[in-house]
């Protein structure tokens, strides 16, 4: 939105980074790790913009292990920037502090600070023009399918278990974070040729590596095969792999600008590509990858491994700008608590979205309360 778009300005008051940490259920399948680290909470940044005619917006930065260091690119770098401007001016608002930053490099923690707050200034202003974003990015479809994203589980029987789950839930197309060929298996046996399944590797191989795993991954009848190289830039490597197994491929999810992503797509490296809004500038920059990869048709599936306004951005996003392919990405994981309470659910594989204003809903705040933590800092 621009400023002349608008009756006043709403001047950005403040700018709270809220960190939690809800902890896995007690009873829920054991054994989930996460990149090699055993799995016991959802790490989660949130991020509440605040004008000084009190409208709220809320966004999300990535989290995990990021958690402090993106909370501290916000406290210390973005917010002082931000503060005190005009909350409508999103578009030039970010690319100001983007330019302004661009020395501290335009990836990781700070990245995902600069994504959180603009998903909050979207949110304001849907909220100020009482619509939903979708419809501020042009209207769009009022549900869509999903799958249903699992941790990893590496032993077999426990995989089946989870699939299992997330099958009886209703989900007919699953990801695996798994790249143990008899993880793979055991999910597809279960899961039945009927499921779609795809496999996120979390970038473990060579070139030559994934050659030589090809021809069993090619029988499982993935939908995807999402990062299977290292490094994720290699994107030469994943169109030598496209062209020499067949296997379809995706990734983004660690491609933090859009000249990354036309890079990606020159090179013919994926069939699916996988902007993460809250790692790659947030809804602004979301909405360029759209067009970008619809000039060589290529489906956007948006990265979305996470549940709070991230997951809603990239809901809202798919929704106006989104092809039938497109389907939203939903973190499979069994907490104690959800950021949205009962507000935000999945119904038989598909998701509808959100129509009230802004982002649609606001965190529970009995759940920010509860679950509210320090940080290192």
């Amino acid at each position: 939105m621009s400023s002349t778009t608008t009756d006043r300005t709403a001047v950005i008051a403040k700018i709270e980074a809220v960190p939690l940490r809800i902890p896995l259920r007690a009873g829920c399948i054991p054994g989930a790790s996460l990149w090699g680290d055993k799995l016991s909470a959802a790490d989660s940044l949130l991020v509440k913009v605040t004008t000084r005619d009190g409208v709220e917006g809320w966004g999300e930065a990535f989290g995990y292990r990021a958690v402090d260091a993106a909370k501290l690119a916000v406290d210390e770098l973005i917010a002082p920037l931000c503060i005190g401007q005009d909350a409508t001016r999103i578009r030039m608002l970010m690319l100001e502090v983007q330019k302004k930053l661009h020395v501290f490099g335009r990836s990781g923690a700070l990245a995902y600070g600069f994504s959180a707050v603009d998903i909050a200034l979207w949110d304001i202003a849907g909220k100020l023009a009482n619509a939903p974003v979708c419809q501020l990015l042009g209207g769009g479809v009022a549900a869509m399918p999903c799958y249903a994203s699992l941790a990893c589980y590496s032993d077999p029987d426990l995989v089946r278990a989870v699939v299992r789950q997330a099958i009886d839930a209703g989900f007919q197309a699953l990801k695996l974070h798994e790249k143990d060929m008899s993880a793979i298996l055991a999910a597809r046996e279960e899961a039945g040729l009927g499921v779609e399944l795809i496999v996120d590797a979390g970038c473990p191989w060579t070139l030559p590596q994934a050659r030589a795993v090809g021809p069993a991954l090619k029988a499982v009848g993935l939908k995807f095969l999402e990062e299977p190289l290292w490094p994720p830039e290699n994107f030469a490597g994943l169109a030598e792999l496209r062209r020499t197994t067949g296997i379809p491929i995706s990734s983004g999810e660690n491609v933090s600008t859009l000249m990354e992503f036309e890079h990606m797509l020159a090179a013919g490296a994926v069939d699916f590509v996988q902007p993460s809004p809250a790692k790659m500038g947030g809804i602004t920059e979301l909405c360029k990858v759209f067009p970008l990869a619809a000039i060589r048709n290529i489906p956007v599936m948006t990265h979305s491994f996470y549940d709070g306004p991230g997951l809603l951005a990239a809901i809202h996003a798919t929704a106006a700008l989104g092809t039938a392919d497109s389907m939203i990405e939903w973190r499979w994981f069994d907490l104690e608590a959800r950021i949205y309470g009962d507000a935000l659910t999945t119904t038989g594989g598909r998701i509808s979205v959100p129509q009230g204003s802004g982002l649609g809903s606001d965190p529970d705040p009995n759940v920010i309360r509860a679950y509210r933590r320090k940080t290192t800092g």
